[in-house]
């Protein structure tokens, strides 16, 4: 088959494809209904701008699904980086806010080390782990910000510049969240570590015996998404420029949401961060789009559910397709060995 022709075929069949064919559809239908959804002053970028923190999320959940794990942790992850770099602005007026970056994705880092550590080296269910983290981490956001809250004035207006500020028409968050999203998509397609994370999602037992890095390779995925919810947590304070302890609520399901709707397997072993990337914006495109169109808010949230269960019987129908496709090709050739 002709070179181009194949990778033609390949586009056309990926599960990222139809995930971005219903986005298009999601905001060509919306737009249709309501002009402004998109053409409005604010519509084009709204629709660039608002799903890019949940893309960063989302990435790093989605390497940590891909080993066949989950962390639900990175909501309250992503909240406690945010009251961290307004409480940075008070207490260190004198930082340059770059440096407030790096803390934001070291700090997140740890506590995504925590997780890795009891998960890799406990042998507890990253389920259990991360749950727990969940709630340890929302208390102590709570129990630090108690009342208070971070207010725009508490914080350098470049710094808050990143989070309205466009170049080309496209928003600068969109832009360091896709060149995030590249790097990760291209370490997890071409390195050997990356491909090794698919290997081990597909059968930890088999790594273990082939030999490869089970553990420190799932150690470091926990650390890339810590990482990379404390990037989204420094973004979401310049973004949104409040913050209190509600912050990054909810985040997690979210995350998780985007990944599986983007086709990466709940099981682990296959997916891509293009598609938990997609996910991610057809999940708060559809969320700004039912209102425009009249979907009552208690509808939102089953028509979400409704696509994450979607997905998830559709990997599963996948999963069971190739199995018998596996079986019937070692049927042939033990037929063919045997004649």
């Amino acid at each position: 088959m002709n070179p181009v022709l194949q990778r033609l075929t390949r586009f056309v069949t990926a599960r990222e494809t139809g995930i971005l064919l219903a986005l298009v559809i999601v905001v060509a239908i919306t737009t249709i209904a309501n002009p402004r959804f998109l053409f409005s002053g604010d519509g084009f970028r709204d629709l660039l701008l608002t799903p890019s923190i949940l893309l960063l999320v989302a990435v790093g959940q989605a390497i940590v699904i891909i080993t066949r794990n989950v962390d639900l942790s990175v909501g309250s992850t992503l909240g406690l980086s945010a009251y961290l770099t307004g409480r940075i602005f008070i207490d260190l007026p004198w930082l340059p806010w770059p440096a407030v970056f790096l803390i934001g994705i070291l700090f997140g880092g740890l506590l995504g080390l925590l997780n890795g550590a009891l998960v890799a080296f406990a042998k507890v269910p990253s389920l259990v782990i991360t749950l727990g983290t969940l709630y340890a981490f929302r208390g102590i956001n709570v129990l630090w910000t108690g009342s208070d809250r971070i207010n725009p004035s508490d914080m350098p207006k470049d710094f808050l510049a990143l989070g309205t500020s466009a170049i080309a028409g496209i928003p600068y968050l969109t832009i360091l969240a896709i060149v995030v999203l590249v790097i990760a998509g291209w370490f997890l397609r071409t390195q050997r570590a990356g491909r090794e994370l698919y290997a081990i999602g597909s059968d930890p037992g088999a790594a273990h015996l082939y030999g490869l890095k089970v553990t420190q390779r799932t150690l470091a995925a926990f650390v890339v998404c810590g990482a990379l919810a404390g990037l989204a947590g420094v973004l979401y304070a310049a973004r949104y420029g409040t913050v209190n302890s509600q912050a990054g609520y909810g985040w997690e399901l979210d995350a998780v949401g985007a990944a599986v709707i983007g086709g990466v397997a709940i099981f682990g072993g296959s997916g891509t961060v293009w598609g938990a990337a997609i996910g991610a914006y057809l999940l708060l495109t559809i969320s700004r789009a039912l209102p425009v169109v009249g979907v009552p808010d208690f509808w939102q949230g089953a028509v979400v559910g409704g696509l994450i269960l979607g997905a998830i019987v559709l990997d599963r129908l996948l999963a069971l397709r190739t199995a018998r496709r596996l079986t019937d090709v070692h049927a042939r050739q033990k037929e063919e060995v045997v004649s």
